[in-house]
């Protein structure tokens, strides 16, 4: 760990935790959580883009595989992109790196629209997933360290789950932009990429007026700087509501440094937290096998088994029961729990799933999205989830790099492998004329699901309304021997595998 350059006594964290929902709460989650959107509107507008980009008089003469394959290039690229500007988010702080992100997601989606060659498409989705891979580690964490504790579960799922409303503005989009008596069969696929970026520009204007996370500031010491945003929003959610705040008792003392050794955070993941790192991974493994693998190439089944023209339709149907299921459950991560939630999302939506596997030679394209609507209502919020818990588990510090850990890790396994196996399968069953083969990608992605959800009612940790200083202490604490890890029982998750853990008082 770096030396040290200071030490403060704040209660920052404490003010941030006791704010009442106001309009300025809005701003952020406009702000931040509308890069789902634009996630959702990528994978949808390639799925959809199958058969447009076969031809090669119009499109680029892509075959099965390259669509796999280009796919796959995405999640790289995310993976890629978590991992490198994770740990630039943790050093440089969430601001900086929330807009370049985003400014790399921009260009490389321009650049995908021009896109001459087969060659050219991979590399500009590969740049697309690293821009996206960023967002993920820089917004999550910027969102859970901005909300109160006693909102932080739904708004998290709520927002993680608003990838659908880009998946399903991405169908819809595709309708007309795939229809060739509307618009030619040679720009229609590349318009469709352009609106991305157009999108990608109107969320910059809104992100410029979100500040720097105030948790971040002062562990780097910059308290002034923390202090200065914390006072501008308290007066801005009093002149909003009217009420006077409750004052706080709650502080910490920090060791201030300007950053924190790579080495240090892999200490801290792997030593002092091995079962949160489990639970994690197994979290993380078993949403993105099954939604990647299921979702790349689920436009490619509707048109090539059961002769779906304009897959849009279904796939707006699909993304809106996905949304609607983050949505309408969100509030319950709060309320009764993130452990039995999680459990219960992870396992259940994983049984569905076999179950539509089992079904699959007797389902058409309207019963086989009415079952993917059903898994994934629950699977969505499950999925979610995921990311709320590597964002809550680890000490703050290490946060957006534990996010983009999780998800590179997670997304290698399930994101690369998925599409891969999704596209032999689609080509084994179209050679066979047998839609039963794809069964086995279901099987496989429900088996990881359920092992998800049991490991997270052996491992998870009880972390609604919880401050996030209480639930993982940072590193930089004046008093590290509060939180001993998962091992002890005392401030961590080992001594009660539900348990939660040892609070520090929460303000009244």
């Amino acid at each position: 760990m770096t030396v040290e350059t200071g030490r403060i006594t704040t209660d920052i964290p404490a003010r941030l935790d006791r704010l009442p929902w106001a309009r300025w709460h809005w701003v952020v989650v406009i702000g931040l959580g509308t890069v789902w959107i634009l996630d959702g509107l990528e994978v949808t507008i390639v799925g959809s883009m199958s058969d447009a980009l076969r031809p090669d008089s119009t499109g680029l003469g892509m075959s099965g595989w390259d669509i796999g394959f280009a796919g796959a290039a995405y999640v790289a690229g995310a993976c890629v992109g978590a991992l490198f500007f994770g740990q630039l988010t943790d050093r440089f702080g969430r601001k900086r790196l929330f807009l370049i992100t985003l400014g790399v997601y921009a260009c490389a989606t321009v650049l995908t629209a021009f896109s001459p060659t087969p060659w050219w498409y991979f590399a500009a989705r590969f740049l697309t997933g690293t821009g996206i891979g960023g967002e993920y580690a820089a917004i999550n964490s910027a969102i859970d360290e901005l909300i109160p504790a006693k909102f932080r579960g739904r708004v998290d799922v709520a927002i993680n789950g608003s990838f659908w409303v880009g998946a399903a503005a991405g169908s819809l989009l595709t309708i007309p932009l795939l229809d060739p008596s509307i618009v030619s069969a040679r720009i229609g696929w590349r318009l469709a990429f352009g609106l991305g970026a157009i999108l990608a520009v109107g969320i910059l204007l809104v992100r410029r007026n979100v500040p720097e996370s105030p948790r971040w500031l002062f562990i780097h010491g910059r308290d002034e700087e923390a202090e200065r945003i914390v006072r501008d929003v308290e007066r801005t959610i009093v002149e909003e509501t009217g009420d006077r705040l409750e004052d706080v008792d709650d502080t910490i003392t920090i060791r201030q440094r300007r950053s924190i050794g790579f080495g240090t955070i892999a200490r801290t993941v792997v030593k002092r937290y091995p079962r949160r790192t489990v639970l994690c991974f197994a979290l993380f493994v078993g949403q993105a096998f099954l939604y990647n693998a299921f979702f790349f190439t689920y436009g490619d089944t509707l048109s090539t088994f059961f002769g779906v023209g304009q897959t849009g339709w279904y796939l707006a149907v699909f993304a809106a029961g996905n949304f609607i299921g983050a949505l309408a459950l969100s509030p319950l991560f709060d309320r009764v729990g993130r452990v039995r939630m999680i459990t219960a999302t992870y396992v259940v939506s994983g049984v569905l799933l076999a179950v539509t596997g089992a079904m699959l030679g007797g389902l058409d394209a309207t019963t086989l999205t009415l079952m993917g609507a059903i898994v994934f209502f629950l699977a969505s919020a499950g999925a979610s989830s995921a990311y709320l818990t590597a964002s809550e588990v680890f000490p703050m510090e290490t946060r957006a790099l534990c996010i983009a850990f999780f998800y590179a890790i997670g997304t290698a396994a399930g994101g690369i492998s998925g599409p891969l196996l999704f596209g032999w399968l689609i080509d084994r069953a179209s050679a066979d004329k047998d839609v039963t083969t794809i069964a086995l990608g279901y099987f496989l992605g429900a088996g990881l699901m359920i092992v998800g959800g049991v490991t997270e009612a052996f491992l998870g940790v009880k972390a609604e309304g919880q401050s996030l200083e209480s639930i993982a202490q940072p590193l930089t604490a004046d008093d590290p021997g509060g939180d001993t890890g998962d091992d002890t029982g005392d401030g961590g998750d080992g001594g009660d595998p539900g348990a939660s853990p040892s609070p520090t008082p929460q303000p009244a």
